[in-house]
């Protein structure tokens, strides 16, 4: 049985230490970006590298059915979908909210939507979501949480909109609400996959130095605030995340399901009470 692993935003940043991370992981390994060149220049060094997995570019944006399809077919034909890590999204500098929920919430429930009739018994997903829920407080009420979790419908940005309100056209605001939706969906999507013995579970970083990252802190005081405030008193690294996400796809945590994990230094503890 050929096992087939996909990164999604495995061009650079956290999906490339991903990537990295499970190519020993699977036989055949799906790199999953918008940056068809970041995506190969990752192939070809793992590739040259002799391990495992065969690294295979995939040209894809995550909000595109189509694209997904194809993403599906090609599991289909290599074999066995083993282990998926999700870490494609933007973030509040990078997009209007709009496409924030569209990367972010939606892309995430699209992807899954394309996966799921691929999932068996040992198939593991690990969905980036982030700690700003945590930190923003987000609490929505159920008729808010209804909409939520259901992003997939037509008029869904609509409704979310007149929903929490104009405010939610703030891009900071606006990432924290996606990303909750991920935690959500990631429970629900759990509770659908596992009568087939797949396992969901969702991963919130805290400030971790990626580009994105050095690009929010530029934009952001708030985010030396909260490094500041990290009782480990530093930002994490791409690796770090990556090894949390590599121990959640992996057989070691066949009992793993339906839960964020949070991989934030402390950051969260510190202030929570604030």
């Amino acid at each position: 049985m050929t096992t087939v692993g996909i990164v999604t935003g495995a061009g650079r940043g956290m999906g490339e230490a991903c990537a990295r991370r499970l190519a020993d992981m699977v036989d055949v390994l799906l790199l999953v970006d918008r940056d068809e060149t970041g995506a190969a220049a990752v192939a070809k060094d793992l590739n040259d590298a002799g391990r495992r997995a065969t690294a295979e570019p995939f040209a894809l944006d995550v909000t595109d059915r189509e694209g997904l399809a194809r993403l599906a077919t090609r599991v289909t034909e290599l074999g066995t979908l083993r282990a998926v890590a999700h870490a494609a999204g933007i973030s509040p500098t990078m997009a209007d909210w709009r496409r924030i929920f569209e990367v972010d919430l939606v892309g995430t429930a699209l992807l899954a939507e394309a996966l799921r009739p691929l999932a068996t018994a040992g198939t593991a997903q690990v969905y980036f979501a982030s700690m700003s829920p945590l930190i923003a407080r987000i609490d929505p009420t159920p008729e808010i949480a209804a909409i939520l979790d259901d992003p997939l419908q037509p008029d869904f940005l609509d409704r979310i909109r007149d929903a929490v309100g104009p405010d939610i056209e703030n891009t900071s605001l606006a990432y924290p609400w996606a990303k909750h939706g991920v935690h959500r969906f990631a429970r629900k999507e759990a509770v659908r996959l596992g009568p087939v013995g797949a396992r969901v579970n969702s991963l919130s970083p805290g400030i971790v130095l990626t580009p994105q990252g050095r690009q929010e802190a530029a934009q952001h005081a708030s985010m030396q605030k909260l490094i500041d405030a990290t009782p480990l008193g530093r930002a994490g690294e791409s690796e770090e995340v990556a090894a949390v996400v590599a121990f959640m796809l992996s057989d070691e945590a066949s009992f793993l399901n339906g839960i964020d994990v949070l991989v934030d230094g402390g950051v969260y503890a510190a202030v929570r009470d604030r």
